[in-house]
């Protein structure tokens, strides 16, 4: 199945509006693999977001032998909907609010305020749970790709590449399996390249039906499959 690239939006036209392309998100990062072949073995970082992103990355980084690594972003979730977000924040402490939504939600202040601390607290214990140390080195890399298993919205990934930016990344790649052609637009506009296998329209969306099995990945599943993935990389 051959590439198609507009602008810096490299996609499968053969998968465009498809669902069910993807057995499961390791499939997935087999088939992104097969898009990014010009990075095989190159000074590249891939960078997983947790948790969904973690199998898609493995998958991804041990077909083109590069090393991998985690960026974790967390969405800042809802009193009342833990599905639901208002905003995110990355693993550097950039914290970026959704206003548009919150001038809709009615939260009070204080309310927004704890939930950004105890977003803040999930990653920086993510951070250290799956990295073994409180912080990041500096990231200043040639390139990096940053990788999820599909792009609803793209808010949370946005802020993942807002701090790769401050952490000096010199080119910044977006890859995911599936994503909205809208959210497509939005993310491509913020990094180098974006590379996406299956571009939907449409009204609605949703990052599962691109996938034949889909269930949630646990924080634990995520830490086992980045540890086997990180030994089988050396």
């Amino acid at each position: 199945m051959e590439n198609r690239t507009t602008g810096n939006v490299t996609e499968l036209p053969g998968l465009r509006d498809r669902l069910h392309v993807f057995r499961d998100r390791p499939h997935a990062g087999e088939i992104l693999a097969g898009m990014l072949e010009d990075y095989r073995a190159s000074r590249t970082l891939v960078m997983a977001i947790p948790a969904g992103g973690i199998p898609v990355a493995a998958s991804l980084a041990r077909r083109l032998s590069l090393p991998l690594d985690v960026a974790v972003v967390s969405k800042i979730t809802l009193p009342w909907n833990t599905e639901a977000g208002y905003g995110a924040v990355a693993f550097d402490g950039t914290v970026r609010l959704n206003r548009d939504l919150l001038s809709r939600l009615g939260l009070s202040g204080k309310e927004i305020e704890a939930g950004k601390a105890a977003t803040t607290g999930k990653v920086e214990r993510r951070v250290e749970k799956f990295r073994g140390e409180p912080s990041y080195p500096a990231l200043i890399r040639e390139r990096v790709i940053l990788v999820d298993d599909g792009l609803a919205s793209g808010f949370t990934l946005l802020v993942g590449v807002e701090a790769l930016k401050k952490s000096g990344t010199g080119e910044i790649i977006v890859a995911v399996p599936t994503g909205s052609a809208g959210a497509v637009r939005r993310v491509a506009a913020e990094v180098d390249r974006l590379y996406c296998a299956n571009v939907r329209g449409g009204w609605s969306f949703a990052v599962a039906d691109a996938y034949e099995r889909w269930t949630d990945v646990s924080e634990e599943e995520a830490l086992r499959i980045f540890k086997t993935a990180m030994k089988d990389l050396g």
